[in-house]
């Protein structure tokens, strides 16, 4: 069977086989916590809700503490910050260890491979990714699987390019990071992470408009588009202006980077997904900055991924039934 596990700072999704067709569980990777108290049990217990009690705390877990965030008046928590756990959070690995295997469930036999996606090593920052590849690594084979990392952006390659013997470049904007790699037959070229994401705009245009980021993030979640005649001092006029930043600079650093190297004489799909990508407009913006900016390679067409939320895992799935196989 084997799984693919994309493990995202906003979201983490479980893609397998169910006979021909791929599906896909999700969750988001936060969490509230409350107080115990039996009539906030109770109540939990009543709702459904997926929780755990430790001690004098109950965590409610994913999509549930989302909603039950604002019953309680309370804000959520993530286990993990710009792409990585967040080693701010003292309950990160308990937490996300809940998630996963709420998301993943029990092994169909004994030692299914799973393949899970991780960041690369940022180029502007000084965040190692190895704790956190190798701690993800270690929490899904307690489960009874036998998991490996992939990269990101090789994710989306192998979830998207199989019709260009996967050769192209796969980037990945996600909440927390940024994820780009160059793959020749599968095989990277370049790989790469910017630590800034869709959390780098929510607060960026939060800080220029004094709105709260949890306000910025359900108007770019909603029916934010990209375009260039946007209201002075809106939420939406600050949120194009960091949109536009980011992308410029990713698509500065995917020049640089493709410099340093020497890339086949091919052409190069490029293929756009995660949740930051997800605004309308964001693709004419894309290639707008690659026309501006050029690339030492042939581009021979940018398109969106068929599914920007799922392209990752199920680019991990595709890995990990290679790797079974």
């Amino acid at each position: 069977m084997a799984k693919g596990l994309d493990v995202g700072t906003m979201n983490i999704v479980c893609a397998e086989m169910e006979g021909e067709n791929v599906v896909f569980v999700q969750q988001r990777n936060a969490f509230l916590e409350l107080d115990y108290s039996d009539l906030t049990k109770m109540m939990l217990d009543n709702a459904n809700v997926q929780y755990v009690a430790k001690g004098d705390k109950i965590y409610v877990l994913g999509d549930d503490a989302m909603k039950f965030a604002t019953v309680f008046r309370k804000s959520t928590r993530r286990p993990m910050k710009t792409g990585i756990l967040s080693p701010e959070e003292k309950e990160a690995v308990p937490i996300i260890k809940l998630i996963v295997e709420k998301v993943l469930g029990e092994p169909n036999y004994e030692n299914e491979v799973v393949c899970i996606s991780s960041p690369a090593n940022p180029i502007d920052s000084d965040i190692e990714t190895t704790y956190h590849r190798k701690t993800m690594e270690a929490l899904v084979k307690k489960l009874g699987y036998n998991p490996f990392t992939i990269d990101e952006g090789l994710a989306i390659i192998y979830s998207e390019l199989a019709d260009n013997s996967f050769t192209g470049i796969g980037i990945s904007f996600g909440a927390g990071m940024t994820n780009v790699t160059a793959a020749y037959f599968a095989a990277p070229i370049v790989s790469f992470s910017i630590a800034r994401g869709g959390d780098w705009i929510d607060e960026n245009a939060a800080k220029a408009t004094g709105t709260p980021k949890e306000q910025v993030c359900a108007i770019k979640e909603s029916n934010f588009e990209l375009k260039y005649e946007v209201e002075l001092g809106s939420v939406e006029g600050a949120l194009a202006i960091y949109y536009d930043y980011l992308i410029t600079y990713v698509v500065e650093n995917l020049k640089r980077k493709l410099t340093e190297v020497t890339p086949p004489q091919v052409d190069f799909p490029v293929v756009l997904a995660g949740g930051t990508s997800k605004p309308r407009g964001f693709k004419r913006i894309f290639e707008e900055k690659i026309s501006q900016v050029g690339l030492p390679v042939d581009v021979s067409q940018i398109r969106m991924a068929k599914d920007p939320l799922f392209s990752v895992a199920r680019g991990c799935l595709i890995a990990a039934k290679t790797k079974e196989e």
